[in-house]
């Protein structure tokens, strides 16, 4: 729960004061005045024009709020007014929240305005000449650069009289109270013990025109665009949308209208636009981040800022640091525009890695190739400015990206014509410079290359042994597992320091290439077998028909992982005492009593013979932070619990995943008799490429499942850094390692206090755990490429059909059913035949493929994780579908054609 600082009691606030003039606020602090009456301190005394005012302080509201109130708090916290927990609290429904909200707001509105606030309200508004004004909440958990609170208290207008000022200022503090104030609060994880609200009262403006302005561009993301929205009359009907304002979008830099309303009665002129544009330019600079901002023009034509917050939704900008809070360089219109390319997302995951997990993937990939990586919003990007302005790039990307992520390749093609990423010549350099600029990087460089060469010319022969004795190349990748766990193990007893130097020397290059030596031959050789055949079988046989050849693959680690979890739920099935626990108890609960040793003695026993082999895996398991499932068994026991629902054998994983094989095998004997008759040799070959590719393929995801052992054992070792540095109190819990870095640890193992750090890097991550939209293209200026195209042909007739949606052709079949849409699979409840609709899969979501219909994914393209093993799995997919957990809702009865690409109802 993030606190934002109790305010301070009636005796110092303000020097003793309850009330202080805006002018005065520049130096004050959130838990005094609240984020609204900071931020117009702020811009009075930068010389900005804003209707002078006062703040009655936080110290009014401590000061009137009862006993009552602070209980409710606590409730509401989940704690005990002494701080203690209070069983079953965190678990508030919607509909008792709502209860102790309206109990809260009542407590507000019938408690007394202490007879010291009311005085010291009067006397303000009487300097101010008893004119009307605006009466404005401002709490202390709102415009915070994590949460805007826009719209979540009250604020009342052309309030006239000392008497309905001082009922406003009751309603305001009431409002502190409204379901959605409260809602809010709690999803944000802001302690409502610890909010406070403060009133600023305004003068009120006589105004022509008014409207809000965007320092950046909140639906494209692009930081040199400022958006305004102006409408006849007070501001407050533009903010609560009850009128249709003037739009306009202006380059911030030049001043340059780039879109403005039809017709030529424009509320505001160019000289208007230039200057609320200027001013706002002036405020984000002021605050150090895009700004919104309320402006009012008054009668006389003067222009006034009435409010300034942080805009909280943009994404961080490409050249952001995550770990230092560091928002970004400047970007402006003449600079050189960068893209960067989601690499997390083509890993199926759309949640943030933690601190540790970046840092552990930077090592991984070392500075070798040409690839420069950024990690915005605690998520990995891949820059392609120089692919891109490379002819050879240019085709490449296009070939290629539609594999990987199909809305990413839909809206790649707008980019190459954007001429900020023409194609460029390198010129040629001189020979002389070569050899006498940068001649260590250069020797660095080749050194790096000649390895990696090295490497490469390395897997030749493996390659070779593959292709002419596939059972060997099967034996020695699983072999290597033997060698990866004796290098991981550690001698004990080991200090904190020596486990977390093991932890680091794990991710050597010895191990890495020793993992490709081992791993990577088999699927070359099963994939370029595949290629191979794809030729052979031209003017035979569409690419498409070959899709069926690689269903019910043998030796893929994961689906092998898949069916032992579904035969341990048949046999549990057999287990009375094991099926009744399963069936009245939540995964967490089961969890709880396997790690207590009391689960029935078949399903203790399985499950702990299943962790032993698999218990390194995890959701998003290439996050070294996430917990791996030998730590959090839930998630497993959640798809036990589903499996023990099939009823219908026809439905059983096993069943599907051997008739899945048999329709290989059966296309297998098709495309050989059919290439047979145009000649035996290519019958021959075509039958050698397809059984070494089924024999080989299915190792793909072999090397990923050691670097995922190598991940747990870093994790597992890292944990116990942490419980000792939590132990000594430099950090609150062992978990907190993972949002540090190796370097930051042994400063903390030397006795450093981290927990600030920590504090800082938790609440970010918590932040982006709740992004529901993530760029996949990303412009350095913070433009979301998709966004963008989307807003552009907003404006043009829509033709998408109202009872269809569109994806990428992932995996063949058809298949109907109810939709269940999750979002994350830990304790996700899937009935045998539902259309499991997900943002994106992984690895850990791959149980949940088992008895799924079909799979509908917003993310990936045909060679993404989902889309492979649903062909594997042999259900029908749809991959790259734009806000499909979204529009389709759970229940929904639809039609899913993996072939046409189609999700209809």
């Amino acid at each position: 729960m993030v606190s934002v600082g109790r305010g301070p009691g009636p005796d110092t606030a303000g020097g003793g004061s309850l009330v202080v003039e805006l002018a005065q606020l520049a130096s004050g602090s959130l838990a005094l005045v609240g984020g609204k009456a900071l931020n117009l301190g702020k811009l009075v005394a930068a010389g900005f024009p804003v209707p002078p005012g006062f703040c009655l302080t936080t110290a009014g509201y401590r000061m009137a709020a009862t006993a009552e109130l602070d209980a409710i708090a606590a409730r509401l916290d989940g704690a005990a007014l002494d701080g203690a927990a209070l069983d079953g609290a965190p678990g508030l429904s919607g509909g008792e929240r709502d209860e102790l909200a309206r109990r809260a707001r009542e407590a507000v509105v019938a408690a007394p305005v202490p007879p010291d606030v009311e005085a010291a309200v009067r006397g303000a508004y009487r300097t101010m000449g008893n004119a009307p004004v605006a009466v404005r909440s401002s709490a202390t958990a709102e415009d915070l650069p994590f949460a805007s609170f826009a719209g979540q208290q009250d604020s009342f207008m052309d309030v006239v009289g000392a008497d309905a000022v001082v009922e406003a200022v009751r309603r305001c503090w009431a409002s502190l109270w409204t379901d959605r104030a409260v809602a809010y609060r709690t999803s944000n994880g802001i302690s409502h013990r610890e909010v406070g609200l403060a009133v600023v009262v305004q003068q009120m403006v006589d105004a022509g025109m008014a409207g809000v302005l965007f320092t950046a561009n909140p639906v494209t993301g692009t930081r040199t665009e400022t958006v305004i929205d102006a409408a006849p009359g007070p501001g407050q009907a533009v903010v609560s949308g009850s009128v249709n304002p003037d739009h306009f979008v202006v380059e911030t830099a030049s001043g340059r209208t780039l879109q403005s309303p039809d017709g030529t009665a424009l509320s505001l002129a160019k000289d208007q636009l230039r200057e609320l544009t200027s001013l706002g330019d002036a405020a984000q600079r002021l605050f150090g981040a895009p700004q919104d901002v309320e402006w009012v023009i008054d009668a006389g034509g003067k222009a006034w800022l009435t409010q300034s917050r942080p805009i909280t939704t943009l994404y961080p900008l490409p050249d952001a640091d995550p770990f230092g809070g560091q928002a970004g360089t400047e970007q402006t219109a003449g600079s050189d525009t960068r893209v960067y390319l989601c690499g997390t997302l083509l890993q199926g995951l759309t949640r943030p890695i933690t601190p540790m997990g970046l840092s552990v993937l930077g090592l991984m990939r070392g500075n070798k190739g040409p690839w420069k990586y950024v990690n915005p919003g605690l998520r990995m990007y891949i820059e392609l400015t120089p692919i891109i302005r490379s002819k050879s790039g240019r085709k490449a990307l296009v070939r290629m990206l539609p594999l990987a992520d199909g809305r990413s390749a839909a809206v790649f093609p707008s980019l190459l014509e954007d001429p900020r990423f023409a194609v460029v010549r390198r010129p040629r350099k001189k020979s002389d410079r070569k050899v006498t600029q940068g001649a260590g990087r250069t020797e660095a460089k080749g050194s790096e290359g000649t390895q990696s060469l090295g490497l490469m010319i390395g897997l030749f022969p493996a390659m070779i042994r593959a292709l002419l004795w596939p059972d060997g190349e099967l034996r020695r990748a699983r072999r290597f597992q033997d060698r990866l766990e004796a290098r991981l193990k550690l001698p004990l007893p080991a200090s904190a320091a020596r486990r977390l130097q093991h932890a680091e020397n794990v991710l050597g290059t010895g191990v890495i290439n020793g993992l490709i030596q081992a791993t990577l031959p088999g699927p070359s050789v099963g994939y370029l077998m595949l290629a191979a055949v794809r030729r052979l079988l031209r003017g035979i046989a569409q690419p498409r028909e070959l899709e069926a050849v690689l269903r019910g693959l043998p030796h893929n680690v994961t689906t092998i992982m898949d069916l032992e979890l579904w035969h341990l739920a048949v046999s549990l099935g057999r287990d009375p005492d094991a099926r009744r626990v399963f069936s009245e108890l939540k995964p967490g609960e089961l969890a709880a009593l396997y790690r207590a040793g009391t689960l029935p003695a078949a399903a203790q026993a399985g499950l702990r013979k299943f962790l032993s082999k698999y218990g390194h895996r995890a959701v998003a398991e290439i996050d070294l932070g996430m917990p791996r499932w030998a730590e959090e068994p839930d998630h497993l026991l959640g798809m036990i619990s589903n499996y023990l629902r099939v009823e219908d054998p026809e439905q059983a994983p096993d069943r599907q995943f051997a008739r899945a094989a048999d329709h290989a095998e059966a296309r297998i004997s098709e495309l050989v008799d059919r290439a047979g008759e145009n000649s035996r040799l290519r019958g021959r070959l075509v039958a050698l490429c397809l059984r070494r590719a089924r024999q080989l393929s299915g190792l793909r995801e072999l090397p990923k499942f050691y670097i995922v052992m190598v991940l747990a054992e870093m994790h597992r070792q890292l944990m116990a850094v942490g419980a000792e540095l939590a132990g000594n109190g430099t950090v609150a819990a062992a978990g907190d390692v993972f949002f540090l870095d190796f370097d930051e640890l042994r400063v903390g193992l030397r006795g450093a206090d981290l927990k600030g750090i920590v504090a800082g890097r938790r609440r970010l991550y918590d932040v982006e755990l709740r992004r529901r939209r993530v760029p996949r293209l990303l412009l350095s200026d913070g433009t979301d490429v998709e966004a963008a195209m989307m807003a552009a042909a907003s404006g043009l007739p829509q033709t998408a059909a109202p009872d269809r949606l569109s994806g990428t052709p992932a995996s063949a079949g058809t298949a109907s059913g109810k939709v269940r849409v999750v979002m994350d699979p830990i304790g996700a409840h899937l009935e045998p035949g539902e259309i499991l609709v997900a943002p994106s899969t992984d690895p850990g979501w791959t149980p949940l493929f088992m008895t799924a219909g079909a799979l509908v994914m917003e993310m990936g393209g045909v060679i993404s994780h989902g889309a492979v093993v649903a062909r594997e799995y042999g259900i029908p997919a749809v991959v790259g579908v734009a806000d499909a957990t979204v529009r389709l809702r759970d229940g929904q009865t639809v039609t899913v054609d993996g072939a046409a690409g189609t999700v209809t109802w």
